[in-house]
């Protein structure tokens, strides 16, 4: 049996530049590689932490990390590695290759100086690109912001989609933006004489943006916030998105109370945003602005009074496991009030739709719907009760009970299968329920 000892080091070219790079490994053609940039050389760490994810040629990854190699040495059966991860396979006592599972024969290390510096190349000149471009990208976004300070019509509305293009995409931008004064620039353009066009692209840029406090307080002004509710009941599905998003931004990040922002206006344009099953995107950002607006009690009724309930109640069977936990937090808010309670209890739909979901999603959302059953029958017992037996609620409960989930999810069914049995005699009971002879 081959037992390693001390790793001898060959000092040998393992990979062949030249080679490589007429075998593609360089991808795409890209000719010859420059090897010198200026005095001081790159750092390969430094520059793959900082490049966006790319498609890595893979010969540059090491088999063991799947990450770029710094230091590649090569094994006798032909195959490379990263120095400080083969050192770790050989420190746990395997004796063999990790990739052909050989047993090696030899115990030598080969640096790979040539396909070290054909990756030092290759990342450098990534790198020096993305520099590049990043110089470019500050150069316009500064120039864009001056332009704004003068220009006004069709002229403020191209240099401000040009603008929200740019950060949507270069962390750059969005950068340069906030160091240059510019959402400051670009929070004064939302105004009462504010067009939709230039309303649309403003939202669309700032959405993009890390706010400070300061500049959500500002755009939060009663005005503005009246702009964007406008917006987002005319715009276009991406516009109603961003108007959207950038509202939860402005609740979420500062302590202003959201029954301030919660028009009815905002609330049914959220609601129709939510049943466009069209645009999945939007029926996500629609719900979770609702589960933040409804997080303040005050808002609740109101939410109620403009017909939510019966709406979302609608939305669950088609709804996937994201957006199914949203609708069930907000129905589960809504029923904390006596309103929620009556609108949930007044839907034909709620206590069927709601009683099909125990025990088929996840157990956040058999939680959650546990917690609306209880509400309206713990409100309307003699009604809603037998409503929900009949809807197969009791077979749904000791499913519940006889689960592995946890402890106060159990204790909640039994309440409420014991809630739901105090109009009936045990034999009825059973019977009612279509419970089967070992479930008896």
């Amino acid at each position: 049996m081959y037992q390693p000892s001390s790793r001898r080091e060959v000092d040998s070219q393992v990979l062949d530049l030249e080679t490589a790079v007429k075998d593609g490994v360089l991808g795409g053609g890209c000719g010859v590689i420059a090897t010198g940039f200026g005095s001081e050389k790159l750092d390969l760490k430094l520059m793959i932490e900082e490049l966006e994810p790319m498609d890595v040629p893979m010969v540059f990854i090491c088999p063991i990390s799947l990450e770029p190699m710094h230091d590649p040495v090569t094994l006798c059966t032909g195959q490379t590695y990263e120095r400080s991860n083969i050192l770790k396979w050989f420190s746990l006592g395997h004796c063999t290759c990790p990739t052909t599972m050989q047993e090696l024969w030899d115990d030598s290390m080969t640096p790979n100086k040539t396909l070290q510096q054909l990756i030092h190349s290759w990342f450098s000149q990534k790198y020096l690109a993305m520099k590049k471009r990043s110089e470019d990208v500050q150069g316009r976004v500064k120039e864009i912001l001056e332009n704004l300070k003068k220009i006004k019509g069709q002229a403020r509305v191209q240099a401000l989609k040009e603008l929200r293009q740019v950060v949507q995409v270069h962390g750059t931008a969005k950068k340069t933006v906030v160091e240059n004064g510019g959402i400051g620039l670009i929070s004064s353009l939302l105004g009462p004489f504010t067009t939709h066009a230039v309303g649309c692209e403003v939202i669309g840029v700032l959405v993009n943006l890390n706010l400070d406090l300061n500049s959500m307080s500002d755009l939060l002004q009663p005005a503005k916030i009246s702009l964007m509710v406008d917006i987002l009941n005319e715009g276009s599905i991406e516009t109603k998105i961003n108007c959207t998003r950038l509202i939860r931004m402005l609740i979420e990040g500062t302590d202003f109370a959201s029954q301030n922002v919660a028009s009815l206006s905002l609330l049914v344009g959220l609601l129709r945003l939510v049943k466009d099953k069209k645009h999945p995107n939007g029926v996500v950002a629609g719900l979770n602005l609702l589960k933040t607006i409804c997080s303040h009690e005050p808002v609740r009724n109101s939410f109620v009074n403009v017909g939510a309930v019966p709406q979302l109640v609608e939305l669950i069977p088609g709804l996937n496991n994201e957006c199914l936990e949203l609708v069930l937090h907000i129905l589960e808010l809504l029923s904390s009030t006596p309103e929620g309670r009556l609108a949930l209890k007044d839907c034909p739909s709620t206590i069927p739709n709601v009683v099909k979901l125990l025990m088929k999603a996840s157990e956040n959302c058999t939680q959650l719907a546990l917690s609306i059953l209880w509400s309206i029958c713990k409100f309307a017992p003699e009604e809603c009760a037998s409503l929900a037996v009949d809807a197969g609620l009791a077979a749904k409960l000791l499913l519940v009970i006889q689960s592995g989930c946890n402890p106060v999810l159990k204790q909640r069914s039994a309440e409420l299968l014991k809630l739901c049995s105090l109009n009936y005699t045990t034999t009825i009971f059973i019977s009612k329920c279509k419970l089967t002879r070992t479930i008896q």
